[in-house]
């Protein structure tokens, strides 16, 4: 059993423990929450909060550190200052309410009613000013998952899961665990290279049909950055990878192993 300890990521910070004592690092199926805030003293007492009322919360202080973390964890809600470095606020919160499974709270010193009008219609799902009241936070999110027919509750619903030679991919939750059952971090281009392998095990693929299942039809990257990403794919997959993604002289790459869906 992992011991319950808050975990510094890369980019974010994961605080919280289920009541078996396991770690947030290992990011279970609670309901999750990053609390996006350049403020520090804010961010973590919210973040401190609703760890202790049962989520599992990730912190991020800027929109590059917030991505990152957001393709590696993934989250059920953001709770989002409008005033970040760097960023508009308002142009994160509208990239957020595309995805249907993210509900987006900004609480914002900008508290006016042109505000919060122009909030709500980046897709926020609701709006607080700033002081806000930590338990009236708590009570709204309650409230959003509510109006979403999604009540908050301990267990989520199965993930998509790909089994491959002792591997698991974790698609929803964006993570690789070996046979022990210990998270390998994949860099956002690894997992989605690694995915798209799994999701067309034993054909060959060529590297401009890597790059465009991997990045996007309308990606102009350079196709030899794909054997980069491979060469690292490899090494995080350990002894005998080679085998796993081979290479095809002249044609490509061919993901080996038998993939099974759970």
């Amino acid at each position: 059993m992992l011991q319950a300890v808050s975990q510094d990521f890369d980019t974010g910070h994961a605080r919280g423990e289920d009541h078996d004592g396991q770690a947030a690092g290992a990011l279970d199926s609670r309901t999750r929450i990053l609390v996006l805030d350049a403020d520090p003293v804010f961010r973590k007492a919210t973040s401190s909060f609703l760890a202790e009322h049962g989520f599992l919360t990730l912190e991020a202080d800027s929109a590059g550190s917030a991505r990152e973390t957001l393709s590696k964890y993934g989250a059920d809600f953001v709770v989002l200052d409008v005033k970040i470095p760097g960023e508009d606020g308002l142009a994160i919160a509208r990239a957020l309410s595309i995805q249907a499974d993210i509900c987006v709270i900004i609480v914002s010193e900008l508290g006016s009613e042109i505000d919060r009008i122009v909030g709500l219609e980046a897709g926020a799902d609701d709006y607080i000013s700033k002081p806000a009241s930590p338990r009236e936070l708590l009570a709204r999110i309650r409230a959003v998952r509510r109006r979403a027919g999604k009540a908050i509750q301990i267990d989520r619903p199965s993930s998509i899961c790909y089994r491959f030679a002792g591997w698991t991919l974790d698609v929803e939750r964006r993570v690789l665990r070996d046979a022990q059952g210990t998270i390998t971090s994949l860099s956002e281009g690894e997992f989605s290279l690694l995915r798209t392998f799994v999701e067309r095990p034993q054909r060959v693929l060529t590297r401009d049909q890597l790059l465009e299942y991997a990045r996007g039809a309308n990606c102009d990257a350079y196709d030899r950055a794909i054997d980069t990403q491979i060469s690292r794919l490899r090494r995080k997959l350990g002894i005998g990878s080679d085998d796993l993604i081979r290479t095809i002289r002249n044609e490509g790459y061919m993901f080996i192993p038998q993939v099974t869906l759970r």
